[in-house]
């Protein structure tokens, strides 16, 4: 591996590892940044010549603190941060170890605090604990950079500002910020799921990352069911990615060719599902993830207990009030008690909730539920609504094509 490769890795392993223990004592996450982004510029220049030094982390952290603390001094604010970075010569001695401590998840708990604007929280974590650049979260968020740039920049300073610690909050304080750090997670999977082939450049590996944020908090948390429960969710979810397209065409979860599906992956979330019921304490994340793990069943059993996935949708919906959920639950519903059935409940459901009649998947689902039922006309019409509210060509592609067969 040449200088630069091993400058790429240490960037993709331990970019976040190493901006969490630099921006820790300062709490100044933009300086940190910028004494990161020096540090790899000088060893790009320096280990071609002088050859990759045996623990390049600690080098680039050594030359960061730096960086850091001159900055420091041409602020003239020398001495308070200088006090603060020598203390953080113990982590430096700690970089040499490998049982180091991962200040990670206290940086994703920083980008969760209540200071900080929901909406940023998710980018904020791309970004600091990542890497990812304003511009490749601007597009995955389909904002302009320039505005991105700017709450990221905000963001920051309310970090600086309000000494956000980048610590790990009491066990007290976890309910609030623990589901802010899932939902950040979640939210950049969720990205980087709707762009199931990879093909776009700005979204390609977010899915990934994601998982591995997911598995760095369980590392770290490693009893949290809820965190187990999103891992587990991720895993399986990410194991049927191959098989949502097959030469470009969209497949649904029913029709997929389950030897598609990626058995590591499937094992892993279930042992991670399992480690989770444990704790006796079910949430959104668990109740999610075993409904994949009911659909996953269908690799090995051949078929889906729809009986068990009306049972956890209808837990689901209960729990979080979703009327998404509760939609779900009624495409589950049709599968164990027949379209009418589902028909009636989702007569009942856009009564109480009229503004799913925006979502696509509402109209997606009546004009499945009506052609079940031989009421091809209003399914040919609820085909047309879902199409006009679909933006993913392949997806369009299989409305037209359903209603076309009938």
């Amino acid at each position: 591996m040449n200088p630069a490769q091993t400058a790429e890795r240490v960037a993709r392993e331990s970019y976040g590892r190493l901006l969490a223990m630099l921006a820790a004592r300062t709490r100044n996450v933009a300086a940190a940044e910028d004494a990161l982004a020096d540090a790899f510029a000088a060893a790009l220049s320096a280990w071609p010549r002088g050859g990759v030094p045996e623990k390049p982390e600690a080098w680039l952290f050594a030359a960061a603190r730096r960086k850091l603390i001159d900055s420091a001094r041409r602020a003239q604010t020398a001495s308070a941060a200088q006090d603060a970075l020598i203390l953080t010569m113990e982590e430096l001695e700690e970089m040499g170890r490998d049982d180091a401590p991962d200040r990670r998840l206290g940086l994703l708990f920083a980008c969760a605090h209540p200071a900080i604007e929901p909406s940023v929280r998710t980018p904020l974590m791309l970004q600091t604990v990542l890497g990812f650049s304003a511009e490749r979260i601007a597009s995955a968020f389909l904002m302009e950079p320039t505005a991105m740039g700017q709450r990221l920049v905000r963001a920051k300073k309310k970090i600086r500002d309000a000494a956000i610690p980048f610590d790990v909050p009491e066990p007290a304080e976890w309910p609030q910020r623990l589901a802010a750090v899932l939902d950040a997670i979640y939210a950049a999977y969720g990205v980087g799921w709707t762009d199931p082939l990879g093909a776009d450049p700005e979204r390609r590996g977010l899915a990934e990352e994601a998982i591995w944020l997911g598995r760095v908090l369980v590392a770290q948390t490693p009893d949290e069911p809820e965190a187990l429960g999103l891992l587990a969710l991720m895993l399986h979810l990410d194991a049927r990615r191959y098989a949502r397209r097959v030469g470009g065409r969209y497949v649904p979860l029913e029709s997929q060719d389950t030897t598609l599906w990626r058995r590591e992956l499937i094992v892993e979330a279930e042992r991670a599902l399992v480690h989770a019921a444990r704790a006796g304490a079910p949430g959104r994340f668990q109740y999610e993830a075993a409904i994949q793990s009911a659909h996953a069943a269908r690799a090995i059993q051949g078929v889906v207990d729809w009986g068990a996935v009306v049972l956890l949708y209808d837990a689901l919906a209960r729990f979080t009030g979703s009327p998404v959920a509760r939609l779900n639950h009624i495409a589950a519903l049709a599968r164990r008690d027949g379209a009418e059935v589902a028909l009636a409940a989702l007569e009942a459901l856009s009564d109480r909730h009229p503004q799913l009649g925006e979502y696509q998947p509402f109209w997606a689902l009546r004009a499945d539920l009506c052609g079940r039922a031989g009421r091809k006309h209003e399914a040919r019409r609820a085909f047309l609504q879902a199409i006009e509210r679909e933006s993913d060509p392949a997806v369009v592609e299989f409305l037209k094509k359903r209603s076309a067969e009938l």
